[in-house]
């Protein structure tokens, strides 16, 4: 992809062109992987996107109508988030209905919180004020700042991505959990036959999402310093198509954190691809959907290979 717009596009291959197609996809990034791991679990989450936006709104209202500090605000942010990602994870491992359903009803109701919320403190369907907040300049520096590299300015949330992209490679790599992931994911009954606390890492793998969601929201309030009410709906679906492209299988149990990246990586680079080379910027969703396909047949071929493997 990247030889693709590189061939026809200077700017594309420019310093300044990296760091613009970088910035996408490093927000992508991070909840693609968190949503790979999920997904690796045996489970979808199609509240991730909306819930970018609710924790953007608690730091926005929380600092602009109630005068908190920034560091308050997220942190109630973030309590909020994993009081969400549990919740999913509760329900789906105590009713056993999919998580698809669970969460698709968690979408709907934030979708409409984060609206009537919204419009009830604010009076609109923004919640702004953020910049004037108390510890904003320490909060910018952590989460909305810039590094300069080869005389373009690239934003740091690419360095946020890089840590969770290795740390997620490293818990699925190197640690029990990561065996209980591919475990739960690959086999829910024989994994808790064996041992693996099958309930308690679903939850665990909910709520991590839900923390990346957190840590996206954040990124975003803090650098846009206001907040639009229907702030990541849809992205649901995008982040399950980057996890996708990057190897993760629908039917769980194999994946990898890696892969989730390349496929945001991929998503970056055609997102501001095309219109580097001046074509219709609708051209976008054909080749998301193009890409979608081709990832779902090569997963196919991948699943029957590692079955063929087992036997």
């Amino acid at each position: 992809m990247f030889a693709f717009f590189a061939v026809l596009s200077e700017d594309f291959r420019s310093p300044g062109g990296v760091a613009n197609w970088l910035d996408p996809a490093s927000t992508l990034g991070i909840m693609a992987v968190a949503v790979a791991l999920l997904m690796i679990g045996g489970h979808f989450d199609l509240s991730a996107g909306v819930m970018t936006g609710t924790t953007a709104l608690t730091v926005g209202v929380a600092t602009g109508q109630w005068g908190w500090n920034i560091w308050a605000a997220i942190a109630a942010a973030l309590a909020l988030a994993l009081a969400i990602g549990f919740a999913n994870g509760w329900l789906v491992t105590r009713t056993g209905l999919p998580s698809f359903i669970i969460t698709l009803g968690t979408f709907l109701m934030l979708q409409g919180l984060n609206l009537g919320l919204t419009k009830a403190f604010t009076g609109t369907v923004v919640a702004g004020g953020i910049a004037s907040a108390p510890g904003y300049a320490a909060a910018e520096a952590v989460f909305a700042s810039r590094f300069t590299i080869a005389g373009a300015q690239f934003r740091v949330a690419v360095l946020w991505w890089l840590l969770i992209t290795v740390l997620a490679s490293y818990v699925l790599l190197r640690t029990r959990f990561g065996n209980w992931v591919f475990a739960t994911g690959g086999d829910p009954v024989a994994s808790r036959n064996v041992g693996v606390p099958a309930r308690r890492t679903t939850i665990t793998l909910f709520m991590t999402t839900a923390a990346a969601a957190w840590l996206v929201g954040t990124i975003l309030a803090v650098r846009l310093t206001s907040v639009q009410a229907n702030t990541g709906t849809g992205n649901e679906l995008i982040y399950i198509v980057a996890a996708v492209i990057g190897g993760c299988l629908l039917t769980g149990g194999f994946g990898s954190a890696v892969g989730a990246s390349l496929g945001a990586l991929i998503f970056g680079m055609t997102q501001l691809g095309i219109p580097y080379l001046d074509w219709d910027a609708d051209w976008f969703y054909f080749f998301l959907g193009a890409m979608l396909l081709l990832a779902v047949l090569a997963n196919r071929l991948v699943r029957r290979y590692a079955e063929a493997a087992r036997r």
